[in-house]
């Protein structure tokens, strides 16, 4: 009996901590903290992430425990890198576990500093190019406060990023940019602003090597808004998430209290998005029908050429306020691809109408299926940036009429009726005319030998 209600309890905890947890994939979080910084250096940061209940568990980069894999199986939902300076890890952390870890869907929140580490080689990875070693971003032109050190910039945030939330003041940051390959999985959060360039020097010694590299081009000009510092990653089956973060200092205290900067709003939207609490979606179901059909008949095995369809999908978003999953009504550039090798049909999935303010999260389109019988599949593929990737494909089969089964006459063929009637009917009439006409002229030949 006390097993049994042991077990009650157990899954009765988990159900409310699943009910109530403000990220989609769990609150678990391991902070990777480096020696010799301290944790009260980043309290608002961390009692940001505690107040919406998450749990954090701090270890060193060299320390073997808390493990953060055991037997190919992820022991914490996300981790945090605040290492910039570490050059070796402990064995569970190295970068072919980091890459599994990202892979099996667990989310990766990296910082970077000018020392060459190991999560620097690993950025190249991700499609990043970070700058060569101690090469910060440099500005001379940046506001700042009194006489600071040319390193500490003033960078405006984006105020239509579907990851930030809109009104966040620019934020200060200090540390080193990295350039973007073509990768169409990146989410760039925060460029640099277009005067700013790396350097090794706050001066203007290395002025001729900056103009050279403009004239050259290329991967040679590490300047201007082509360069990131905060940038996201998403996997390609859109299950787990990464940001690379040029600079710790931008999680610190002393630059959250900071008049006139937005640095804690900015890292706070980042983790939401990076420990998948934003701009979560997920497909409830998808279903096909013919379009005179009734609702509750549904995936039918096989659709004639020419048949009305319709495709209905249910999309839900993540609600990290309730810790549920909510019917989403809100996306405007939904696609329908009816495929066979290619699309023969491409049209809008557009949302159904909302009543008394409740949205169905429906997305619907009626189309005629194509006039060729074949394999085709109902393919829904919706990859935007900053948003999860939403991917489903139906397969069914598309066949022509039976014999039996086509109208007895067709309209398109009705010059070919016409062509038969009139042949037959020239027949006929060539037939009695010549049968006609044949007959009196052997009557009259026949009477000219009789006289």
């Amino acid at each position: 009996m006390r097993r049994w209600l042991a077990l009650a309890v157990a899954l009765l905890t988990y159900a409310i901590g699943i009910t109530y947890a403000k990220s989609a994939t769990g609150d678990s979080v391991l902070v990777v903290l480096e020696k010799d910084l301290d944790k009260k250096q980043f309290s608002k940061f961390f009692a940001g992430l505690e107040e919406r209940g998450f749990k954090l568990t701090f270890r060193e980069p060299k320390a073997k425990a808390p493990l953060v894999i055991e037997d190919d199986v992820p022991q914490f939902s996300h981790v945090v890198f605040f290492t910039p300076t570490t050059k070796s890890f402990a064995p569970d952390l190295t970068p072919q576990n980091i890459v599994s870890l990202l892979s099996s869907g667990v989310n990766m929140l990296f910082t970077l500093s000018p020392t060459q580490t190991p999560l620097t080689a690993l950025a190249s990875e991700f499609s990043l190019i970070p700058t060569p070693p101690n090469t910060p971003l440099i500005s001379h032109f940046s506001a700042r406060d009194g006489d600071g050190p040319h390193t500490d910039i003033r960078v405006s945030v984006p105020q239509d990023h579907p990851v930030l939330s809109p009104g966040i003041p620019p934020v200060l940051f200090e540390g080193v940019p990295h350039a973007y390959a073509l990768n169409p999985l990146l989410v760039p959060i925060l460029r640099a602003p277009p005067e700013a360039f790396a350097s090794d020097s706050e001066n203007d010694s290395g002025s001729d090597s900056i103009v050279d590299a403009a004239e050259k081009g290329g991967e040679g000009l590490w300047a201007g808004s082509q360069l990131g510092l905060v940038t996201g990653f998403q996997t390609r089956d859109g299950n787990g998430r990464a940001v690379w973060a040029g600079s710790i200092s931008l999680f610190s205290d002393d630059s959250a209290k900071k008049e006139g900067y937005g640095n804690l709003r900015f890292v706070q939207d980042v983790a939401k998005w990076v420990f998948q609490e934003t701009n979560v979606l997920r497909i409830e179901g998808a279903l096909h029908r013919h379009a005179d059909a009734n609702e509750t008949d549904v995936f039918p095995e096989r659709y004639k050429i020419n048949d009305q369809v319709r495709y209905v999908v249910y999309i839900s978003k993540w609600n990290p306020d309730t810790g549920e999953w909510e019917l989403y009504s809100g996306l405007s550039d939904l696609q329908l691809e009816f495929t066979m090798l290619d699309p023969h049909i491409r049209t809008a999935l557009p949302a159904d109408k909302c009543i008394s303010g409740r949205c169905s999260g429906a997305y619907s389109a009626s189309f005629r299926a194509p006039d060729r019988h074949g394999v085709f599949k109902f393919v829904l593929d919706y990859k935007r940036r900053g948003w999860t990737f939403l991917h489903s494909a139906i397969t069914v089969p598309v066949i022509p009429p039976r014999h039996d089964q086509y109208p007895r006459f067709l309209s398109a063929a009705w010059p070919y009726y016409a062509g038969t009637i009139s042949t037959s009917a020239g027949f006929v009439l060539f037939a009695t005319l010549w049968l006609v006409g044949g007959g009196v002229e052997r009557e009259v030949k026949k009477g000219k030998k009789t006289e």
